[in-house]
């Protein structure tokens, strides 16, 4: 069992900076879900380095769709819900 000394965020440069990176809460073959502490909702993203995450996504999912989300895509083998991505520069 993981103690509270030994768990860490995970990095997401430069979205997860203002607070050191975010927390995952579940690893399902390449891709985490993850805890969105600055936005207040929870994620999935592509992971390819254990402790770093590919992808920021601001959705403010509730953990259950969440689930749901990843429950719908195993089921139909697609992807299933949407993502708000990162914000970008107006140009």
């Amino acid at each position: 069992m993981l103690s509270r000394s030994n768990q860490k965020k995970w990095q997401l440069d430069p979205w997860g900076n203002l607070g050191n990176g975010f927390w995952v809460v579940a690893v399902y073959g390449e891709h985490a879900v993850w805890f969105n502490d600055i936005e207040d909702g929870f994620n999935r993203s592509r992971i390819s380095e254990f402790g770093k995450l590919e992808d920021y996504f601001c959705n403010q999912d509730q953990l259950e769709w969440t689930i749901q989300h990843i429950l719908d895509q195993i089921k139909d083998g697609s992807p299933a819900g949407g993502h708000f991505g990162a914000p970008e520069p107006i140009t």
